[in-house]
This record gives C-alpha cells, sequence and structure tokens, in this order.
C-alpha cells in the first residue's frame, strides 16, 4: 500500500505533464489561453486611480514639494498598513534624492512619519551596504559598516516613536533592523510586544518578525512556522496576514533541494485555513501573495491549486514561475498539472482577468 501510494505521488504529476503538452487545452477549464499569458508582471497593475495618485506624490516630492508627501501619508489615517506602504513607496523616492525629506524634518521636527520615514531609510541604506547574501558571503569591511550604522537608525527610530505613541510605523523599522544588530530574543521580545500592542495584525511588521524568527538569522524552522501559523489563525477578516505563512514555505524552500516544505497533514490543512481567509479579502489588495497556486499544488491540493490559478487569471511573473527561466511555459504546466489532477469539473467559461492571490 506504501509504495502504491508513493508511486500515485511521484508518477501522477510526471504522467500530468506529459498530458498537459499534448492534450490541456486551458479555456476548458476556466483558465487564460497559453497566449494571452503576461510573465512581465505578477499580478495585475493597480487601478488607475491609484497610478496617478502614486505619481503625482512621486512627482511632487522629486520637486521639492514635501508637503504633498506629508499629506500623503496623513491621509492614511489609523489604517496602520496603508500607511506603511505610502511610506515606503515614500522611501523609494528618498533613496534616489532626500532633500525633500531633509525639509520636512526641519519644517516639522516633531512629526512622527517624517522621522519614520528618516529612520526606515537608515535602514535600508545599511542594508544596501550589506547585501542580501548569507553572512559568509558578505565582506568583512561590507558587514562592519552595516552593523555600524544600525544603532543609529534604532536610535531614531525610538525618537520617532516618543512622537507618536500611538504609530506602530517606528517599531516596524526597529524590528526590521534587530536581526541586523543582533538583537537577542530577549531584546527583541519588547519591540514585537509595541508592535502589535499599536497594530496586532500588521503585515510589513509581521512579515519582517519572520526574518527574525528563520533559522538563518535568531529562530528556527519550528519557530519559524509556529510564528506563521499564529498569523493565519489570528487574521482577521479582511487582511492578507494568512499569507505570512507562504513566505515561511518559501523560506525552508530556499534552504532544500526540495521545491517546498515537507508535506504534512498539519501543512495541507493550514493551506486551506490560508485559502478560506484569502477569500475575505479585497481582490485589488496589493500585499496578497501570488504563492498560494504553488503551495497548494507541491501539497497535492489539486482543486484548491486550480482554484487559485483560476484566480491568478494570465499573470504568470512572480518567483515560482520564474525561478526556471520560462514563466510562461512553468506557469501553465502547473496550472495544467492542477487541472488533471483534480479531477474537478470543467469550468463553463474561461476567466478574463485574474487577481492577486
Amino acid at each position: 500500500m506504501l509504495l502504491v501510494g508513493l508511486y500515485r505521488v511521484l508518477a501522477g504529476p510526471r504522467r500530468a505533464t506529459t498530458w498537459v503538452a499534448d492534450h490541456f487545452v486551458a479555456t476548458d477549464h476556466g483558465l487564460p489561453p497559453r497566449e494571452a499569458l503576461d510573465s512581465r508582471r505578477p499580478g495585475p497593475p493597480p487601478a488607475i486611480h491609484r497610478q496617478e495618485e502614486r505619481q503625482a506624490v512621486v512627482d511632487a516630492a522629486r520637486q521639492g514639494n514635501w508637503k504633498t508627501a506629508a499629506r500623503y501619508v496623513g491621509e492614511a489615517g489609523e489604517d496602520w498598513d496603508e500607511r506603511w506602504t505610502r511610506l515606503a513607496l515614500l522611501q523609494h523616492v528618498a533613496e534616489e534624492d532626500d532633500a525633500w525629506l531633509d525639509a520636512w524634518r526641519a519644517a516639522e521636527p516633531d512629526d512622527c512619519d517624517a522621522a519614520t520615514l528618516n529612520a526606515s531609510l537608515m535602514v535600508h541604506r545599511a542594508w544596501a551596504i550589506r547585501g542580501s547574501g548569507y553572512a559568509h558571503e558578505v565582506m568583512t569591511s561590507d558587514m562592519e559598516r552595516f552593523k555600524a550604522m544600525l544603532p543609529a537608525a534604532i536610535e531614531e527610530a525610538r525618537k520617532a516613536a516618543l512622537l507618536d505613541p500611538a504609530n506602530p510605523g517606528p517599531w516596524v523599522v526597529m524590528i526590521t533592523a534587530s536581526r541586523g544588530a543582533q538583537f537577542s530574543r530577549a531584546a527583541f521580545r519588547p519591540l514585537w510586544d509595541g508592535l502589535v500592542a499599536r497594530a496586532p495584525h500588521h503585515y510589513e511588521g509581521h512579515w519582517q518578525a519572520l526574518q527574525y524568527w528563520c533559522a538563518k538569522w535568531f529562530g528556527s524552522d519550528r519557530r519559524m512556522l509556529r510564528f506563521a501559523r499564529q498569523a493565519v489563525r489570528k487574521a482577521p477578516s479582511g487582511s492578507p496576514l494568512a499569507g505570512i505563512y507562504l513566505h515561511a514555505l518559501d523560506e525552508l524552500g530556499e534552504r532544500s533541494s526540495f521545491d517546498t516544505a515537507p508535506v504534512t497533514p498539519r501543512s495541507r490543512n493550514t493551506l486551506k485555513r490560508v485559502a478560506a481567509s484569502f477569500e475575505q479579502v479585497p481582490p485589488d489588495d496589493e500585499r496578497l501573495p501570488l504563492l498560494l497556486a504553488h503551495h497548494m499544488l507541491r501539497s497535492m491540493l489539486y482543486a484548491g491549486a486550480l482554484e487559485q490559478f483560476r484566480q491568478i487569471g494570465p499573470w504568470c511573473g512572480a518567483p515560482p514561475w520564474r525561478k526556471n527561466g520560462n514563466a510562461v511555459a512553468a506557469f501553465d504546466n502547473a496550472r495544467g498539472t492542477a487541472a488533471r489532477l483534480s479531477r474537478a469539473r470543467p469550468a463553463s467559461s474561461p476567466q478574463t482577468h485574474g487577481i492577486v492571490r
């Protein structure tokens, strides 16, 4: 029985690949045709009005108009995730030229957003020197510069936190810097407690904390997965927070010879919970990670994977499809495999566009 089951697990996808090449018709399963697939983006572009709003803010900042930037951030109110997204946009502008940010801070030295943005920019510049490689891959001189820059950034974030005690932004900055600054677990926990006291479901804060708890920093696979599963359990309706679990699976996959983490009944059940949680998230939420279809397919949740491919539509520029070079071919084979092995009845009509999943 065990050998039969193992054969089905191993042979099923290989046989499906042959079927995809010879017989798969995407539109028979409610999927866009292969010629409509677009690997230039991981998902659909933002709505036109959002693009125009963002571009206007970027143009104003580049022209030295910091008031437009300040107003743009402030209009997010206490939607802390949106407020952080707007700060992240401005950080990209400040990386090129931060004269407008200096002017903002000079004019409004007690503005928490300006102070948070400055602290975040300091962390980003330190990380740019270090790079994204493992510690042994980083030049000693670059690592020393990186470590020397972080204490000042953390201190700036602490000062920013005093300007608006309710704002979680400075705490996200401190959590981001903490692993590079070699914070112990005992030192990290007050930062985490400070964030969740202000924004218990902050997406970026959770993503940065996940990095702290992974094995390559100060945690382990077990700690990271436990943290990610907690995010799934506590994700409120309408929040993409459950997607943190997918990032944890990707982290495991990066350090393994396999494409993804080992499949267990617990991991399969968690993926189902992630899918159920995503059903409550607005389809235009740009934080939704385009990873669920990939992990459901690898976990042999074929019907669920097929539904996620229907949601994605033609957009196949996400990392799972790009890594082997031909994103269109990889994506088409993956969704065809899901269709073949799901045993689901074909959909009656194709989707003409997808949403981010």
